[in-house]
């Protein structure tokens, strides 16, 4: 690739516990592309479109949802955030930084609510065979660390409301996942902000060599 010609689009995800500082640091990640000049669109799941948003409530804040109900939710969103919004900005050239992505589901309904990881990627393949972040940002702390800053940001909603064992669970398995997919980058977002965002800022560097 010439050095003048733009990037190609870029799918990156932030995924971690509650209170790992994903929305802060999402906002880094935005600010540092914006300085090197690198179109972007930033999104959620579930969410980012009509339909995902009104899940999202539903899921968040609807009351109860069976765990199988959850998960066809979780998985109903995100054929749509793809279709509408994830693949016509990758296919653009444009670089997608979302807030949570299949490896959520794999650490929320298959850790946390121990359902079976075979549904959950059969549902994968079904959704999204065909594309796979090409970053994945996990941002790791102890959940009494993250349970205790989440804490501070108001009520909670339905999944925030689950016990420390559930959380336990869901950042074993993020952690699993990390160890399988070489698309991870395991950030320690138990050490100060600054220091969160040095980190943040190599591996960002490092890609962005790469993709030139």
């Amino acid at each position: 690739m010439n050095v003048n010609d733009p990037l190609p689009g870029c799918f990156i995800t932030v995924e971690g516990i509650e209170g790992v500082g994903k929305s802060t640091n999402i906002q880094f990640i935005q600010d540092w592309l914006e300085l090197n000049n690198i179109p972007y669109i930033q999104t959620r799941e579930p969410g980012g479109t009509e339909l995902g948003e009104k899940l999202r409530e539903l899921l968040l804040h609807g009351g109860t949802v069976s765990d199988d109900a959850e998960l066809l939710m979780m998985f109903a969103s995100r054929a749509q955030h793809i279709s509408e919004k994830i693949k016509p900005a990758l296919k653009v050239g444009t670089w997608v930084i979302c807030d949570r992505f299949t490896d959520s589901t794999y650490a929320y309904q298959g850790g946390g609510r121990q359902l079976n990881v075979d549904n959950i990627q059969q549902l994968e393949q079904m959704v999204h065979a065909g594309l796979q972040p090409d970053l994945t940002l996990l941002l790791d702390a102890p959940v009494e660390v993250g349970r205790a800053r989440a804490a501070k940001r108001g009520a909670a909603d339905r999944i925030e409301a689950e016990d420390l064992a559930f959380f336990n669970r869901v950042r074993a398995m993020f952690l699993s996942r990390a160890k399988e997919f070489k698309r991870y980058e395991v950030i320690d977002a138990a050490q100060p902000l600054e220091q969160v965002q040095v980190a943040i800022k190599q591996v960002l560097e490092s890609l962005k060599r790469d993709l030139s």
